[in-house]
Order: C-alpha cells, then structure tokens, then sequence
C-alpha cells in the first residue's frame, strides 16, 4: 500500500487519471469542511511504490470533488463550498482557473461525459438542482429541477448518451436525459434515508447502484424498478461512496462513514468479500484504476491517500 499524507486537509474525493495510470487527483478542504478553504492535490505513484506529490493548487472555499477532463489530461474539475465549478489547467499553473457560478450552495458532485464527442459536464448541488456545462462556455447549457432536497451526486451513464442518473437527500434515484430539462424521465424511492451516491455498471447498461446514510448498497435494473436487483448490507454507517469496477460486471467497493472501504460481489454475496480499515476518520474518496486491474485508491477525513490492492479482488480477478 501506498500512502500520502495531506496536511491540514482533509479528504474529499480521489480519482485516477483516464490517461495516466500513475497520476491522481485529490479534493480536500479545511476544517473538514465547515470552513476555511481548499486544496488540489496532484500526486503520482512512483514505480517504487510511493504516493508524492507533483502539484497542489488552492482555493477560496473548500474542495468536494473533482474530476479529470476526458479530452485533456491538463485539465481537472473541481466542486466547492462556494457554489462554484473550477476547471485547472495542470500544464499552465500560472494562470487561475477558469470558474463556473451559478449554484447557490454547495456544490458536491462532477463528472464528466464519457459516450459522445462533446465535451459535458455534469454537477449537483445542495441547492437541489443539478446542471450540465459546456467548459468552453461560461453559462450552463441547461439546469435539472426535481428533487425536493440537497443533491448528493449525480453521474453520466458510460453507455448511453445523453442519460444521467442523480440522488438525493429526498431518498429517490432519478434517470434524466440532459436534452429535456423539463423533468426525470424515471424516478425510485431508492432508501428510507438520504442517497449519497450512485454508480452505474461498466459492463450492463441497464444496472446501477446506490448507496445511503442507512449504510445499504442497492442494486437498480433501468426495465424494473420495482423492486432492488441486490441489497448489500454490512456498513454500520451511511456508505459515502460507491463505484463499480471497470473490470468486472458484478464486483463494487463501497466507502463509509465507519471508516472501512469494503469489496463486494452482488453475484457472490450480499455480504462484503473483504473490509478493510486502514482509515481513523470518515471515508470520503474512492476510485478504482481503469489501466490496473485490482487498484484502488481512497482518501478520508484523517487526511490519507491509500493507494492498495485488496486480496479479495485479486483472486476474484484471477479467476476471470
């Protein structure tokens, strides 16, 4: 395992670069986020085995997340506390970033669109609405009301274009097509508590997962939603974070509150393949590796950035 540490900043989000395997991104802000400002940090994976850090920018309000441009390896997004979008220039560090407001709260989710040749960004807010930008321009292309709480994340189907799929404190999974902001085009109660996070499947265009405060992981089919394909239990708190891995159609990792990183397999089990605590604090951060098969990275609020491989996946991954 490799390990970093961020000084005074506590994490929010990691994520590996979609061009170089050995670079990634970090959010974090001060204060765990009440208050003070925030810091990007770029790091690398050296050969040897270590996390050092190449780059650090800093902002005004603290960092939720961020997310790496899939045209342009210089460029990351990051979400802030002040309702603001900033899209970085790692090849020009000189130059301030270029900045996105139109939120007026907190902005805690971005992606970035990966199934068509524009170039989109997605983000969701806790003002309840969730937008879709044209980096190239300043004003948003369109904005998404529906939800009747905070918006927790929000997240570009890799498979079909122009879908995305949100989640809320209102403890509903909404499916929208980002050419018609007139409303969701599906809607589920996904838990009795808020949803924090949604992924979608790499590999099955019609499954998604969502994960709550009530520390449930819940699998989706886009054809039924009557009732949940899976039911993962075992976090003792809410799951922050969930993801799919790009390298198997059923295997997960999930972070949470309890200060674990947990694999699953909703093929396998409803319980967790492995639970891993190498974490003091809340678990914020997770991102698997698409270049490495079995690499994760997460990050918390005890300020570390862990890159690893947990056994689970690799023998799970050896069998494929």
């Amino acid at each position: 395992m490799a390990s970093f540490l961020t000084p005074n900043r506590h994490g929010y989000s990691v994520r590996f670069s979609p061009f170089r395997p050995e670079h990634l991104a970090v959010a974090t802000s001060q204060y765990f986020g009440l208050t003070g400002g925030g810091t990007l940090f770029l790091l690398e994976l050296t050969p040897d085995k270590k996390l050092i850090q190449l780059q650090s920018f800093n902002w005004s309000d603290g960092l939720f997340d961020c997310v790496w441009s899939e045209a342009d390896p210089a460029l990351i997004v990051t979400a802030s506390g002040d309702g603001s979008l900033q899209l970085w220039n790692l090849s020009i560090s000189t130059i301030p970033p270029q900045i996105f407001h139109e939120h007026i709260k907190e902005v805690y989710s971005v992606d970035w669109n990966r199934t068509r040749q524009e170039q989109l960004i997605l983000s969701a807010s806790w003002d309840a609405t969730i937008k879709v930008w044209d980096p190239t321009r300043k004003a948003s292309l369109n904005t998404y009301m529906g939800h009747s709480q905070l918006v927790y994340n929000a997240m570009w189907s890799p498979h079909i274009p122009n879908c995305f799929a949100s989640v809320s404190g209102d403890g509903t999974l909404r499916i929208w097509n980002s050419l018609n902001a007139e409303g969701a085009t599906a809607l589920c109660k996904a838990h009795d508590a808020e949803v924090l996070s949604c992924d979608w499947c790499k590999y099955d265009q019609n499954i998604l997962a969502t994960a709550g405060s009530d520390g449930f992981i819940k699998g989706w089919d886009l054809r039924n939603f009557s009732q949940p394909i899976f039911h993962l239990k075992g976090c003792e708190y809410a799951v922050r974070r969930v993801q799919f891995s790009p390298h198997s159609l059923s295997m997960m990792a999930s972070v949470s509150y309890d200060f674990t990183t947990r694999i699953w397999d909703f093929k396998h089990s409803s319980e967790a393949l492995e639970t891993i605590q190498h974490h003091s604090e809340f678990v914020y951060g997770l991102d698997w590796n698409a270049h490495r098969k079995g690499e994760l990275a997460d990050c918390g609020w005890d300020s570390l950035v862990h890159v690893f491989s947990p056994s689970s996946v690799r023998s799970q991954l050896s069998r494929l």
